[in-house]
């Protein structure tokens, strides 16, 4: 299949998902998260496929959102082309990612904000550059988390310090990453995808069935619970999004500048 937003290779038993809109940091569009969601429904279905590898092409691993594409179409949010997709909510992209049997790793080469968060926690293992940045931005948006980031994200690094990052969005640097368990590796940039890479065809050459099993059992309290809240998400996302302070967030973020919110 042809893709316009990502990158897909298959080396050996793994294969590796590249962002592929770096002039933006791999901000992601309906379109992306539909090719997203395109490799992981193949990757279910492909036996030689063992392990997904996810990063991002140039200095960024993905900013969350288009919001400057979403505003040039005349959206307030990404908006689905058709009846199907509608009823088909993008933000279970990230659930499928976790209902996928086939092992996971995000190699975070740059900033993961917003949904770009969510992506990474998706996947089963965080390893970082030493040039990552991690961000729940949504609140200086004034917009509520999606993708499943309520979620997973108390669930990674505990409820206190999920609440810290949801409520003040403020950008945490690779080392502090580390330190809250958000990710399991810090490595220098040049070792990044080596290091990304050895781990996925080191885990591709395992017992593929008790692996893909194992990740069952980690996660069977997780799934069910997580599409319900994800729907959730997206109905007070919808609830956020007609607010001032909302379009106020989306405006100063494109006008580079501190917004002024008024709380309504």
């Amino acid at each position: 299949m042809a893709y316009t937003d990502i990158k897909v290779e298959k080396k050996g038993g793994v294969v590796l998902l590249t962002l592929n809109r770096p002039d933006r940091l791999n901000a992601v569009t309906w379109n992306s998260w539909q090719e997203i969601e395109q490799v992981v429904q193949e990757l279910k279905e492909d036996d030689e496929a063992r392990v997904l590898v996810v990063t991002g092409s140039g200095r960024g691993f993905c900013s969350g959102t288009d919001l400057a594409a979403a505003m040039a179409s005349g959206a307030k949010i990404p908006t689905a082309t058709s009846r199907s997709e509608r009823l088909r909510s993008r933000f279970l992209s990230v659930a499928d990612i976790i209902a996928c049997p086939k092992p996971s790793i995000a190699a975070v080469n740059g900033v993961a904000a917003g949904g770009g968060l969510s992506l990474s926690l998706a996947c089963d293992i965080r390893i970082a550059s030493q040039e990552a940045r991690f961000s729940a931005i949504w609140a200086r948006r004034a917009l509520v988390p999606d993708f499943s980031c309520s979620y997973l994200l108390p669930r990674i690094v505990g409820m206190s310090k999920a609440l810290e990052l949801l409520y003040s969005g403020q950008m945490v640097d690779a080392q502090e990453a580390l330190a809250i368990g958000l990710v399991s590796q810090v490595v220098p940039a040049e070792e990044l995808m080596p290091t990304a890479m050895a781990l996925a065809e080191r885990i591709a050459k395992g017992p593929a069935m008790a692996i893909e099993l194992t990740k069952r059992l980690a996660y069977r309290s997780w799934q069910e619970e997580m599409e319900a809240q994800t729907e959730y998400e997206e109905y007070l996302q919808r609830v956020c999004i007609e607010s001032e302070d909302a379009q106020e967030g989306v405006r100063s973020f494109l006008e580079k500048r501190e917004p002024d919110f008024k709380g309504r």
